[in-house]
């Protein structure tokens, strides 16, 4: 649905992921420290592996698992994740290294409140790989941006995006860990625009604070 009204006191979070969740961490720690006012309602993982699965339940978090594995087909698997969302209520899906392509019927399900964290400077760098393609690429500068998630992988209108620079002598682990400590920073900001009534999805834009935010979002040096 379309975000049209203000979001209530303490809104819900529900957090997707897919590995060892240090966006998810990062978001859980914001609340408890009171920068983001909102409470991380569960935690949900397609992998039984995923690390973050533990980390959520060791700090008294809801996690479950939906294992992609389990299901026929992409849209049987959406379907689930649906349902086990749905059942915390949320005001917002946050995405944070949720390794799945997600369905149009899971997009629309939740369109308008759903976020996601890619470590590339958006449009450069959809999908995998992004350190190695910038630095391949010859990139002086690399980042990260938080999205609105569409029908199209990657492709959501940009809300805000993160800089670091490319050194020579950067390999694309040590690219992967300066962009990490940005992505830690920079999601609980766009998160709290939105838990705030701040950021809106309308029809045609991406909007904060009422005004129509660029292309590219809001680009921000290194935090």
């Amino acid at each position: 649905m379309m975000v049209t009204d203000s979001i209530p006191e303490t809104p819900r979070l529900v957090i997707l992921i897919s590995g060892t969740g240090s966006n998810m961490l990062a978001l859980v720690e914001a609340c408890r420290r009171g920068d983001l006012d909102a409470t991380v309602a569960g935690v949900i993982s397609n992998r039984p592996d995923a690390a973050g699965v533990q980390h959520a339940r060791d700090r008294d978090i809801p996690a479950l698992v939906v294992d992609h594995k389990e299901f026929s087909d992409r849209l049987a698997f959406d379907k689930a994740m649906m349902d086990a969302i749905d059942e915390f209520d949320p005001d917002l899906v946050v995405l944070a290294g949720f390794m799945r392509i997600l369905t149009p019927e899971f997009v629309r399900h939740y369109q308008g409140r759903l976020l996601n964290i890619h470590p590339s400077l958006l449009p450069l760098y959809p999908g995998l790989n992004t350190h190695q393609r910038a630095i391949d690429a010859g990139d002086s500068t690399h980042g990260v941006s938080v999205h609105f998630v569409t029908e199209e992988l990657d492709g959501g209108p940009v809300v805000a995006q993160a800089v670091v620079s490319v050194t020579a002598d950067d390999s694309a682990n040590s690219l992967k860990d300066k962009v990490h400590a940005q992505e830690h920073v920079l999601y609980p900001i766009v998160v709290k625009w939105f838990v705030e009534g701040r950021l809106r999805l309308t029809s045609k834009s991406v909007t904060l604070d009422g005004k129509e935010l660029p292309a590219s979002g809001l680009r921000l040096d290194a935090l």
